[in-house]
């Protein structure tokens, strides 16, 4: 089975979710080491750099060595998605002018810490870092076949770098910042990559079902409208696709501060046990 993970954004409380996340995921002998897609977006961009440093189980195929296969056929909304793509562009590019995107604060000492973990060189697995660049808001995956090309730890500072709290990341003399920008998830990314199944974990959303009134629900419920369309698209490409979004119980404890690592502990309990739910309910496992 051909597997794709993605790791959202979402800040300390977003790679906690994350671990737990992945806890379930290796329980179930789904190993994220070996997936043949890892995609990272800010916070999720650090857990992804840190799953493709770890040696998988067995052998990773080539993406390019999979056989296509047969996809199921859905009314083509590819128009319709590419219209609604546009203001999202425009949005971001507004948003990105140096007036308003400008931190203070220098991503050098996260990326010089990334170097001396994961040294200078990518990981030869698929692993697509998402960022935004800064002067027109596009989307850049560094990682992906035509894409700008750096060393890792650059481009997980770049994924990283939120809107004026973060210094934008320079690469090659192209400013860059968080890839969350666009989408907390970016899991759309995927449709191309002829996955069998794959495995979103989505902090910054909320899964609708189960979701309880608070400050910050009607951003989670934007983002988790970001996050259907992506799904959707996946779907439409032939993968099975389980997103695992934060419920009341999760919710709860990540409360609205996202960086605040004292409740890390409890959040990768809580996600560990949402993950398993969500994996057994998919009949995958």
């Amino acid at each position: 089975m051909s597997l794709g993970v993605v790791f959202g954004a979402g800040g300390t409380l977003g790679e906690a979710f994350h671990r737990g996340v992945l806890q379930a995921l290796g329980e179930r002998g789904l190993d994220p080491r070996g997936a043949q897609v890892v995609v990272g977006t800010s916070a999720g961009s650090i857990v992804a750099a840190s799953v493709r440093r770890q040696v998988p189980a067995t052998p990773i195929p080539p993406l390019a060595d999979r056989a296509a296969r047969r996809r199921r056929v859905l009314p083509d909304r590819s128009t319709a998605l590419a219209v609604l793509h546009r203001p999202r562009q425009a949005l971001n590019a507004l948003l990105l002018t140096p007036e308003l995107a400008s931190g203070r604060i220098s991503t050098e000492l996260m990326a010089h810490s990334l170097r001396r973990s994961h040294g200078d060189r990518w990981p030869d697995a698929a692993t697509w870092i998402v960022a935004v660049r800064r002067d027109d808001g596009q989307r850049v995956v560094f990682g992906q076949e035509g894409q700008p090309v750096t060393d890792i730890a650059s481009a997980v500072a770049a994924s990283c770098a939120i809107p004026g709290y973060f210094a934008a990341v320079e690469i090659d003399g192209t400013a860059y910042v968080d890839g969350g920008v666009h989408s907390p998830t970016n899991a759309d990314l995927l449709a191309q990559a002829d996955l069998d199944t794959v495995v979103v974990s989505s902090p910054m959303s909320v899964d609708p079902r189960r979701a309880r009134p608070k400050l910050d629900l009607p951003l989670r419920m934007l983002f988790h409208g970001y996050l259907r369309s992506e799904v959707w698209t996946l779907r439409r490409s032939g993968s099975q696709v389980i997103s695992i979004e934060p419920d009341a119980p999760v919710h709860a404890v990540m409360g609205i501060n996202m960086m605040d690592g004292r409740r890390a502990d409890e959040v990768h309990d809580r996600a560990y046990e949402l993950a398993c739910r969500r994996l057994d309910e998919s009949a995958l496992v």
